[in-house]
């Protein structure tokens, strides 16, 4: 009796042991459209099967309890479903479509990448250095592009309608408070930096990402390298200067500097200027910077610093005197930036950063005298984190300082003191969000608090990009912007607000086989702006906000790398409708910084057989408003059309030396950007005036470039 027994337990455990479950199921995308060849097995074993062309799959298993099902299939995401195996049956599987981070949709809309590695990158950052016309200077090669506008005797970033004030400039997300080097009034700057230290761009033209702040117009984002190819040394010999940088590698640290002398005496004395200008000492500056780099296994440290001392003396005319007047100046700015990335586990990464600025000027003005100094630092921390390839979150908080101190002292020796300390919380949130291939968003939160204006402010940002095809995509952006009034404002009066624009924009993006075209439409609505009721800002002014104003154009841009062997070109076209009631001005009106049409147009060919790159570079801007006190009106009169041609050559003597050469506005057109009028009638009862014209028509320049590296190929202009 017992062995019967026994052998029915042995039967029943058998029997257990060999049960079989069969797993059945659909698989389908979003739209329940069957996919065919998803493959459908159990985690940790052999047992699964693929779907059919209906989508529908089973396959039996012995396997009991707890499992996991997983569905894969090229181009989705994997699906995973746990539960017991017994209830995996007559299932409809909806897989997502993955994001494919190279063809899906990016978020493009108001922003211009520069950068070898970016796939929606307009310019490179060679560019730069290869833009006739532009010598060098990221700022002359931006404008270029479309919404900018060519201030010739300024010589800053002017953005849709907006002053350069409300353009601010960031390396590697940490504030710059004084970009731009010092000048005389109506001669025109250049940024401070070097493009050889920097891996790329974005310039964002309006509607940008809530991590920045305090810019009604734009953000020009600069981002150093992170780790460079090779060590090497380049060496400049100019008609203006001379210059020298290296970089040295230890394992994962590398150091990067260069420093450059310039001196336009030497020039002066060749081609002296001849348009209202005499100068008792030209322009001259020395100047450097510095970046460290230290990778880890999770982690990026960065320490950049620049320096520059410049000094020039120069004697301008101006219509109400009957004498040049004298204007000198002694500038020394020193600017120091250090980040520091960790990459943690689970699609965590901390970013924390500081930067702090000191800025002195020694002005004199006939026989006034003006010192001014201002130190200012921004710290910043924010923290990122990766859901999935499709949500991700950013956010994190920052403070600004700046305190800055004038001193006046007029001929009899009487002193006026001016200044302000101002401390400005922020915080940030922001997401980007990828629904598929097609469609994404990125939505923004930013929030500000000025202790000198007291003053507590929310500002939303929100941007959407849908791909209808392969090649193109429609994006469309909105975001409140705020900044704090420009410092020769607050410095007499802290009573007042922020002033405010909102930014509406509507953009085309196709890019194929070297083709890029671009083409956007925006408002811009101000508000809050700041007026006062003298010529210039004083101390005894009457501020206040009650300025506004708008802005409305439609840009267009295109560029061909392919469809002419050794050809490269790019074009621009804006088209700017802009008026505002702000400082002095009596109503609504165009400003003189904002013509209505501005063209560009660059070529670079290589020729072979002359082992040299040619360049040309046009720019056209209609007349600028201007205000003739002897008609009526107020700013009803333009100046005539601005033009611009200009050529450079670049001659590789071998593949380490270059000779260079430039001529800006090769044609010599007489452009001029204003009128000064005289303060006081003649007997006639007329007033006078003088036109406001570069100090030379034209800009000669010759350089000669050596690169020193290990592998004897690279050059400062490595498309040569």
């Amino acid at each position: 009796m017992k062995i019967i027994i026994n052998f029915i337990v042995l039967v029943l455990s058998t029997g257990y042991l060999f049960a079989q479950h069969t797993i059945t199921g659909k698989v389908t995308d979003a739209k329940n459209n069957p996919i065919k060849g998803a493959n459908i097995y159990l985690e940790g074993t052999y047992d699964g099967a693929s779907s059919d062309d209906n989508g529908r799959f089973s396959f039996e298993t012995t396997e009991e309890g707890l499992q996991t099902l997983v569905i894969s299939m090229l181009s989705y995401e994997t699906q995973y479903e746990a539960g017991d195996v017994s209830y995996f049956k007559d299932l409809h599987i909806k897989l997502m479509e993955s994001i494919n981070s190279l063809s899906g949709v990016t978020l493009t809309a108001g922003t211009f990448e520069a950068g070898d590695n970016s796939k929606v990158s307009v310019l490179k950052p060679l560019d730069i250095v290869t833009t006739a016309g532009a010598a060098g200077d990221f700022v002359a090669a931006l404008q270029t592009l479309p919404g900018t506008t060519t201030v010739n005797e300024d010589g800053r970033l002017f953005v849709r309608g907006g002053t350069a004030g409300e353009t601010q400039v960031f390396v590697d997300g940490l504030r710059v408070f004084q970009p731009y080097n010092a000048t005389a009034n109506n001669t025109p700057t250049r940024g401070r930096f070097s493009p050889f230290l920097f891996k790329g761009i974005s310039f964002s033209t309006g509607g940008y990402s809530a991590e920045y702040g305090q810019a009604l117009s734009s953000v020009l984002l600069l981002n150093t390298t992170d780790v460079p190819l090779q060590e090497k040394t380049d060496i400049s010999i100019m008609s203006v200067g001379g210059g020298v940088g290296h970089t040295e590698i230890w394992g994962d640290r590398s150091l990067s500097i260069n420093t450059s002398y310039v001196n336009l005496a030497p020039y002066e004395a060749l081609v002296p200027s001849t348009q209202g200008v005499r100068w008792n000492s030209p322009y001259e500056s020395i100047s450097g910077e510095a970046v460290f780099r230290s990778k880890g296994e999770k982690s990026m440290f960065k320490l950049y610093t620049g320096f520059n001392h410049s000094n020039l003396d120069i004697e301008q005319e101006d219509i109400n005197f009957d004498e040049y007047v004298r204007f000198q100046l002694k500038n020394n700015n020193l600017y120091f930036n250090t980040s520091y990335k960790y990459y943690f586990e689970n699609d965590w990464s901390l970013t924390s950063g500081a930067s702090i600025a000191w800025d002195t000027n020694d002005i004199g003005i006939q026989e006034d005298r003006v010192d001014g100094k201002e130190t200012s630092y921004h710290l910043k921390v924010k923290a990122r984190k990766n859901f999935s390839n499709r949500f991700d979150l950013r956010f994190g908080a920052e403070y600004f300082n700046t305190n800055y101190d004038e001193n006046y002292i007029d001929l009899n020796n009487d002193q006026f003191y001016s200044g302000y300390d101002d401390g400005l919380w922020a915080a940030f949130a922001e997401s980007d969000i990828f629904l598929s291939n097609k469609f994404a968003m990125k939505i923004g939160l930013r929030a500000t608090q000025s202790s000198l204006l007291d003053e507590f402010e929310v500002a939303p940002r929100v941007s959407l990009a849908y791909k209808p095809g392969e090649d193109g995509q429609f994006s469309l952006a909105y975001g409140d912007f705020f900044q704090r009034p420009l410092t020769e404002v607050v410095k007499f009066d802290q009573n007042l607000q922020m002033e405010k624009a909102s930014h509406y924009i509507l953009n085309y993006q196709y890019i194929k086989n070297g083709k890029t075209f671009r083409t956007e439409l925006y408002y811009k609505d101000y508000d809050r702006l700041v007026k006062y009721d003298t010529d210039m800002p004083q101390f005894n002014s009457n501020y206040t906000n009650l300025g506004d104003g708008y802005a409305k154009g439609i840009d267009i841009f295109w560029r061909d790398s392919k469809s002419i062997g050794n050809l490269d070109y790019w074009a621009s076209y804006s088209y700017l409708d802009t008026e505002r009631n702000y400082k002095n001005f009596s109503g609504r009106a165009t400003p003189n910084f904002a013509p209505k049409h501005n063209v560009s147009l660059v070529t670079k060919y290589w020729v072979d057989k002359l082992r040299s790159q040619v360049g040309l570079s046009y720019s056209y801007g209609s007349g600028r408003p201007y205000n003739n006190p002897n008609n009526p009106g107020f700013m009803q009169e333009k100046t005539k059309s601005y033009n611009n041609l200009s050529f450079n050559w670049a001659y590789l003597i071998d593949q380490q030396k270059i000779l260079y050469f430039s001529v800006s506005n090769l044609l010599s057109f007489n452009n001029v950007s204003n009128y000064q009028y005289a303060d006081n009638p003649d007997s006639g009862g007329s007033f006078d005036r003088r036109a406001i014209t570069p100090p030379a028509d034209s800009f000669f320049f010759i350089g000669f470039f050596w690169t020193i590296s290990s592998d004897r190929k690279s050059n400062q202009l490595d498309n040569l």
